[in-house]
């Protein structure tokens, strides 16, 4: 068994994002963890807006993730949007 870190998969989101490109971004998601076997997924955030839509955006990552038994872990997230996501109550779900 590999003791080391776990392995991860990387992938950028870049906005604006709309409610109506949430469905879209979650399947282009899963469509990239189908199929593998990776623990982290690193989600380099350093070019959306923090608003409510990122952030539910990115709950709905994590949802889709989990689903594939992976963990979403934020990158390069500003500190308006971790401030965000903290006012929403969703650090524990949205680890930076």
């Amino acid at each position: 068994m590999n003791a080391g870190a776990p392995e991860t998969i990387s992938f950028a989101v870049r906005g604006p994002i709309a409610r109506a490109d949430l469905p879209g971004l979650c399947g282009r998601v899963c469509a990239l963890l189908e199929g593998t076997h990776r623990e982290v997924v690193l989600c380099d955030v350093s070019r959306i807006a923090p608003d409510a839509v990122t952030v539910d955006g990115l709950a709905r990552l994590q949802l889709a993730a989990r689903q594939h038994g992976c963990q979403v872990r934020l990158r390069h997230a500003s500190s308006g949007l971790l401030e965000l996501v903290a006012f929403m109550g969703l650090e524990d779900v949205l680890p930076d």
